[in-house]
């Protein structure tokens, strides 16, 4: 998976992929040092019809919070700072991939 590559390369610690719940899906989940970090990801061939990240709509938001609740929840360990990212990948006819990285894209 190229988004995990990618943020490994940035010093993330890839913790789990595709973690589901009865409340939605969360692409990766990541530490950065101490900092959980929830990690949407969106892919593209083309920004012609508009940029991935975009594809993040309130609806979509809901859902990924209410699922990094309840995975926080889970861990009884766990009581540190947390944020969601999304990650957009954008994949050109050339095979080149193209990421924008948003930090703390919403709460």
């Amino acid at each position: 998976m190229q988004a995990a590559e990618f943020l490994k390369n940035k010093g993330y610690r890839i913790v789990e992929k595709n973690y589901r719940s009865e409340y939605g899906e969360i692409d990766l989940i990541v530490r950065q040092g101490n900092l959980l970090v929830f990690v949407e990801v969106k892919v593209r061939s083309s920004e012609k019809y508009g940029f991935p990240e975009e594809a993040v709509t309130i609806k979509k938001q809901a859902r990924i919070l209410a699922t990094a609740q309840h995975y926080l929840l889970t861990i009884a360990d766990f009581n540190g700072d947390w944020r969601i990212d999304v990650l957009a990948l954008v994949r050109t006819k050339d095979e080149e991939t193209k990421f924008r990285h948003f930090e703390n894209a919403f709460s």
